[in-house]
C-alpha cells in the first residue's frame, strides 16, 4: 500500500464517530441542572448593547441635541438622496398625506382621520428634527415607522418633504420671468 493511500485511509477513519449532533449542549429555553434557577437561557449581562445598536449621535438617532430638535440635517444632501426620499415618501407617506402634502390621501377617502397638511405654517417652520422625531415616533393617530423605514431614509423623507413644502408654497414674488411665464400661459 503506497504511502498517500494510507494517509488517505487514515484521514478518513480518524473522522469516524464525531457525530456533531450529539454533543452535550444546551438548546434555547431548555432546563439546566448547571444553574440554581435551572433554567438554561440566561439574560444578557446588564448594559449589553448588540452589535451595530450603540447610537451615541443623537442627532442623527433621535432628532435631538440634547432636548432640543435639530434644526439642521445630520449629514449633507445629494440630488440621489432627494430622488430616494420622494420614492420612500410616496410608498410610506402619501397613502395618507398624498403626494402633495396636503392630507387627502386614499386612506383618507377611505374614512380615516385626515393628517395636518405639510403646507401650513406651524409644520412648514417645524425643525426637521420634529418631523423626524414624528417619522420615527409616531404621533396622534400616525404610528411610527422606525421599525419599518431605516434611520438615513427617515431622513431622506423630512429632506424631501422640505423641497416639497418649498414647491408648494413659493410667492409670485420670489418666482423669475422665465418661472412665470409657462404658469401664466396655464391660467388662461
Amino acid at each position: 500500500m503506497s504511502l498517500s493511500r494510507v494517509a488517505v485511509l487514515f484521514c478518513v477513519l480518524g473522522g469516524c464517530g464525531q457525530d456533531m449532533d450529539r454533543q452535550p449542549k444546551l438548546k434555547p429555553l431548555q432546563e439546566s441542572a448547571f444553574f440554581p434557577d435551572r433554567q438554561g437561557s440566561r439574560a444578557p449581562v446588564e448594559g449589553t448593547i448588540a452589535q451595530g445598536g450603540l447610537r451615541l449621535d443623537d442627532p442623527y438617532f433621535r432628532g435631538r441635541e440634547k432636548e432640543a430638535f435639530v434644526a439642521t440635517f445630520p449629514f449633507a444632501m445629494s440630488r440621489k438622496d432627494l430622488d430616494r426620499g420622494r420614492e420612500r415618501y410616496d410608498i410610506f407617506c402619501s397613502p395618507c398625506h398624498d403626494r402633495a402634502g396636503t392630507g387627502r390621501g386614499i386612506i383618507v377617502q377611505r374614512g380615516y382621520r385626515a393628517p395636518a397638511s405639510f403646507h401650513i405654517d406651524r409644520l412648514r417652520q417645524a425643525a426637521p428634527g420634529y418631523l423626524f422625531d414624528v417619522i420615527t415616533r409616531g404621533f396622534g393617530a400616525m404610528p411610527d415607522y422606525a421599525a419599518q423605514v431605516p434611520t438615513r431614509d427617515r431622513w431622506l423623507i423630512v429632506a424631501y418633504l422640505r423641497a416639497l413644502q418649498l414647491s408648494q408654497n413659493v410667492s409670485r414674488d420670489e418666482l423669475t420671468a422665465e418661472e412665470l411665464r409657462p404658469l401664466e400661459g396655464e391660467a388662461r
